[in-house]
């Protein structure tokens, strides 16, 4: 084979993988979303115009995420939280609407002192769907409930089930979450190292 055929070759073989990677790379950013966001990421997709806009939304998400100083609790905060839902739990059988909007605040409480903004309900569901997008759909329910209570449209079985919603957000953010930033680095370099 002559030299001229030789590089026919190469330079063919190096833009069918060019064009490989310009096929796949959408597709594997695709796949990478689902796995992050998993039912999030369907609901996002059928709220937006297109496909490529909601992709565009989710890691914008995971942009701003990852500029949060998330951190876990410790067991001392976890415990001084599971005694507090427990109290908040115990409540709802003499005051169901009170105890509703204290499981509200102490998830409120919870997202801040893990370091979540705190500040607009659509905020906290974008910030939280990246790491706690299983559970998102639980916490939208809580708080639809919520608000109907507010203006009287909530039976005491609506608050019951928003009870229910609330302590999986609350356990999910209690025992679930991402290392602290330097740990989160530090196994980030682990990872490229090896």
């Amino acid at each position: 084979m002559s030299t001229g055929a030789i590089i026919g070759v190469v330079v063919a073989i190096v833009a069918a993988l060019v064009i490989l990677v310009i096929v796949l790379r959408p597709a594997m950013q695709r796949k990478k979303l689902r796995d992050r966001f998993g039912p999030e990421y369907d609901r996002v997709v059928e709220h937006s115009d297109n496909r490529s806009a909601a992709e565009k939304e989710l890691a914008e998400r995971e942009h701003r995420h990852s500029e949060f100083d998330l951190k876990p609790l410790s067991p001392t905060a976890q415990e001084s939280y599971r005694r507090h839902w427990a109290t908040v739990q115990a409540k709802f059988v003499d005051s169901p609407e009170s105890a509703i909007a204290d499981a509200d605040r102490l998830v409120t409480d919870l997202m801040a002192e893990r370091g979540y903004p705190t500040e607009g309900y659509e905020a906290q569901l974008s910030v939280l769907s990246v790491e706690h997008a299983k559970t998102l759909e639980h916490y939208r329910k809580a708080h639809d409930i919520s608000e109907r209570q507010e203006i009287g449209e909530a039976s005491t079985e609506d608050l019951r089930t928003a009870m229910v919603h609330y302590r999986e957000l609350f356990t999910d953010l209690l025992e679930r979450g991402t290392a602290p930033r330097k740990n989160r680095e530090a196994t980030r370099k682990e990872k490229t190292d090896v």
